[in-house]
């Protein structure tokens, strides 16, 4: 999916036991033209996210069959699970520990821009918050979003694109995955209804890491 020139070599470092190679962002074939218009018509850039947190290419030494995500929370990084111990990792923005998900779900459904209503308890924490927010550029859940159900029943947890890339790498959500919007598109484009999502809970990055060296 990626050619041989986009894939730039830029350090070796141990992160979890994978060595790691920069990617070039999204590829064009991902974006659709409202994703380009949108994209542009933001007020924000994604060049603010730290160079440890963009897509990386690196390999996998946990035991997850190829199409699994799996969340490492500590670590702030998601991966998408690829044939022949590979992973492609993209920096996050994870849930405060005290509202954060962690367990095993499946992508129940999927949306291209989606538009977003505040749960009651979102709106007990944030004051004037609108009923509704219609997808676009400045929607919290910014180009795309994965909803995780459990059980067959919607967890209101997501994993989602993002109106403030500033905050990929921390931990500040009110539970949910967030990732910049050409990250979410890409994986996206991966996932599928039915892809198995493996959140760790805080405090078992390290640990599930040494497991999968």
């Amino acid at each position: 999916m990626f050619s041989r020139a986009a894939i730039v070599i830029v350090l070796s470092l141990a992160v979890g036991g994978c060595v790691t190679a920069t990617l070039a962002p999204a590829p064009e074939a991902n974006l659709k033209p409202r994703d380009r218009e949108y994209i542009a018509a933001a007020p924000f850039s994604s060049n603010v996210v730290p160079q440890n947190f963009r897509r990386h290419l690196v390999n996998y030494h946990r035991r997850e069959a190829p199409g699994t995500i799996l969340v490492d929370s500590d670590a702030r990084y998601l991966y998408f699970v690829l044939p022949d111990q590979k992973a492609i990792r993209y920096g996050v923005a994870v849930g405060e520990e005290a509202l954060a998900f962690s367990g095993v779900a499946k992508v129940g459904h999927m949306a291209e821009w989606p538009g977003w209503t505040p749960t009651d308890a979102i709106k007990r924490r944030f004051a004037n918050l609108p009923n509704h927010v219609d997808g676009g550029p400045l929607n919290p859940l910014g180009a795309r979003a994965l909803y995780l159900y459990s059980n067959g029943r919607d967890t209101l947890f997501r994993i989602h694109g993002t109106n403030q890339p500033e905050w990929i790498g921390k931990a500040i959500s009110s539970g949910c995955i967030r990732m910049v919007n050409e990250d979410v598109i890409d994986l996206y484009s991966r996932a599928k209804v039915g892809t198995t999502v493996v959140v760790l809970a805080p405090g078992a990055g390290d640990r599930y890491a040494q497991l999968g060296n």
